[in-house]
């Protein structure tokens, strides 16, 4: 039995260790562009240095002509941003995906179908990426936004946009897409589809659930910069961690009640 099971668990590390490997060079990537800047006017580093106070930012020149081309560049910033913060959090199950493929009657396909998996995962967040680049030019347009520094330049706003990530962390639809996206094994089991367009819906159905988690925490970025990287990798830790640490709910409001009293001090320092 030994000498029999010995090579499918080579293979099955192998596979792992594939798309493991694939995850991290993915994220090393898309780190590297968003650091970079790259189309932007400035780098990450360059932004970071310069942010102000929230709700405060460093005026810097005249506002951004939007063209498409612009919009274009936007939108991959918020798209391989996203990439980078989002990815790490679905390692846990993608690689379970890897293994359970790994049995059936697709084993051979297991890496393949796990990359495909994640391009579905990924997808859900393309969207998310296509409306966070609508919100910015309108937030521009209406002045709302620095765009140079595209930060929020009022108290006030930046306060309501934290009130309101604050008090979605005690919603039910809060709760529900956090528990599916800690429930790798119960989420695999619940909706397994074959082949290849069943691994991307599958990839993308995940995506969901865990926008559905994290879409308020990512608007925060509006609040403390969207190329702040303090804000994005301190996001980034917290959406990992709150898949992974115990009593999630409590941890949830803990942050909720923090971001409502942040959000309500900010309001009250603006009047």
């Amino acid at each position: 039995m030994t000498a029999s099971n010995g090579p499918v668990e080579r293979i099955m590390s192998h596979d792992t260790w594939v798309v493991f490997g694939a995850v991290l060079l993915i994220v090393l990537f898309a780190g590297v562009y968003t650091v970079a800047g790259v189309g932007m006017s400035m780098s990450a580093l360059e932004m970071t240095r310069m942010a102000g106070p929230v709700g405060e930012p460093m005026a810097m020149g005249p506002s951004v002509h939007w063209t498409w081309g612009y919009a274009t560049l936007v939108f991959l910033m918020w798209w391989v941003m996203m990439i980078a913060m989002m990815t790490p959090s679905a390692a846990p199950v993608l690689l379970l995906f890897t293994a359970l493929k790994r049995q059936g009657k697709q084993k051979a396909l297991a890496t393949s179908l796990s990359i495909i998996f994640l391009v579905g995962y990924l997808i859900a967040w393309m969207g998310f990426s296509a409306v966070a680049t609508l919100l910015q030019w309108l937030m521009e347009n209406l002045e709302i936004t620095n765009g140079p520094m595209m930060t929020i330049g009022s108290k006030s706003v930046a306060g309501v946009v934290l009130l309101a990530a604050g008090l979605y962390q005690f919603t039910s639809l809060k709760a529900a897409c956090l528990r599916h996206c800690r429930s790798p094994a119960h989420f695999l089991s619940a909706h397994n589809r074959k082949g290849y367009a069943g691994a991307v819906r599958m990839g993308m159905h995940h995506g969901t659930y865990c926008l559905g988690c994290c879409w308020a925490l990512m608007a925060l970025l509006f609040v403390g910069g969207i190329m702040n990287l303090y804000w994005i990798v301190g996001l980034a830790v917290y959406v990992l961690v709150e898949k992974l640490i115990p009593y999630p709910r409590l941890f949830s409001r803990a942050t909720g009640t923090v971001l409502i009293a942040a959000g309500a001090w900010l309001i009250i320092s603006s009047l």
